[in-house]
């Protein structure tokens, strides 16, 4: 979202990302498609897409005037699915996926070259065949938010859900979350769930899930044979553990830090090693 300022001017005149505008500043004006604000990005920045293929960010200030010409085109909302287990062998432990957004469950948008919020965690689940010789998979979506949204009340929110998946029986959590905001996730976990039965595992990917390279696929795999099968009972961050598909670490919530914006393995344990290696 961009701010409330721009938000409130954009709602008053009826434009929507997507939509065609002229934005005039100080004897200039920009005609473009209005732009999703990136991840991180200024919030008091309007985000224009050229006809030439190129975006470019309008600084938002006094004198600057919008007009919209025309709808050209609309990013669906997600919507949020109902609860729902994936029952594949009931001699399999049963875990919990949690959806709450970001890369990981985000589409590519060819036409902006950014990524939107978009898939369920059923989504994410059905696309890893691997998962039926795991485990028994629930899953819920409790957010579709990108990681530069989350705050200390979306951290209750995410800790109350983990504790009613385990009370009702899961041996295992998986939360999925963007990456930017991930580690800080995992640290507030791990003081908010005190004496863990199970092991929490939050993923994410650094493409999304719809690319040929995403890293989805594994780090999901990854962290349900982690929960599924590990007497750890602590909040983990499970992310690749080289820039190949071959293992992921699993590294403890408050030593988690990502160190890098794109490599697979950007999550690095700090001051201490992974407690453990998960072979893909």
């Amino acid at each position: 979202m961009y701010s409330e300022e721009i938000e409130s001017l954009l709602k008053s005149k009826k434009i929507e990302v997507g939509d065609r505008i002229v934005v005039s500043k100080k004897g200039k004006s920009y005609e473009g498609i209005l732009m999703p604000r990136i991840e991180l990005g200024d919030k008091s920045c309007l985000i224009l897409k050229l006809d030439n293929g190129y975006n470019i960010g309008i600084k938002f200030e006094r004198g600057v005037k919008i007009k919209k010409i025309k709808k050209e085109w609309r990013i669906e909302e997600p919507k949020t699915e109902k609860e729902k287990t994936l029952i594949f062998d009931k001699k399999l432990p049963l875990i919990s996926i949690l959806g709450t957004g970001g890369t990981i469950a985000s589409r590519i948008d060819y036409r902006t070259g950014g990524v939107y919020a978009s898939f369920s965690p059923k989504d994410i689940a059905m696309q890893i065949p691997e998962l039926k010789e795991i485990a028994n998979i629930k899953v819920e979506q409790i957010m579709n938010i990108m990681s530069e949204d989350m705050s200390p009340e979306k951290w209750v929110e995410i800790a109350k859900a983990v504790a009613k998946e385990i009370n009702s029986g899961s041996k295992g959590i998986i939360v999925t979350h963007g990456t930017d905001t991930l580690h800080y996730t995992s640290a507030a976990l791990s003081f908010m769930l005190k004496d863990l039965p199970c092991p929490v595992a939050v993923v994410g990917s650094q493409r999304s899930s719809d690319r040929g390279s995403s890293d989805a696929v594994m780090n999901v795999a990854c962290a349900a044979n982690f929960v599924a099968n590990s007497d750890v009972a602590e909040v983990c961050v499970v992310m690749h553990g080289s820039i190949s598909d071959d293992y992921c670490f699993a590294v403890r919530g408050t030593r988690a830090r990502k160190m890098h914006t794109s490599r697979r393995d950007a999550f690095k344990s700090i001051n201490e090693l992974p407690i453990a290696k998960i072979n893909w």
